[in-house]
């Protein structure tokens, strides 16, 4: 028998967890702006609390509570995944599925219907 020669290589695999954090984060942002949206435009106090800047009336601050509300869900999701592998795939279905909720929810027509 010919000696064989053997090599154990080793691999290390880079956590996709903060990654993962960005992705499900922006989702949730995106699915607070639509639902920020429709509560600002059914209830006339938030409409009046969110009115941040007057020319742009509570658009200012529906917009803003949304990028408020991504950057929390964005440093909460990468502190709790900083050294984990998550199912990056999953993840990246689920904030596609909040993005389209999301998107659907600022179109009049869907946003009516609550």
């Amino acid at each position: 028998m010919a000696n064989e020669a053997t090599s154990s290589v080793s691999v290390k695999l880079t956590p996709n967890g903060p990654g993962a954090a960005a992705v499900l984060a922006a989702g949730i942002g995106c699915f607070a702006l639509g639902v920020i949206s429709v509560l600002a435009d059914k209830l006339p106090a938030l409409s009046r609390v969110l009115n941040v800047y007057k020319p742009t009336g509570p658009l200012s601050g529906v917009s803003t509570t949304a990028i408020v509300t991504w950057l929390v869900a964005w440093a909460v999701l990468h502190y709790r995944w900083q050294g984990c592998s998550v199912d990056l795939g999953r993840m990246t279905g689920i904030a596609l599925l909040l993005l389209a909720g999301g998107v659907l929810l600022t179109f009049p027509p869907v946003g009516d219907l609550f």
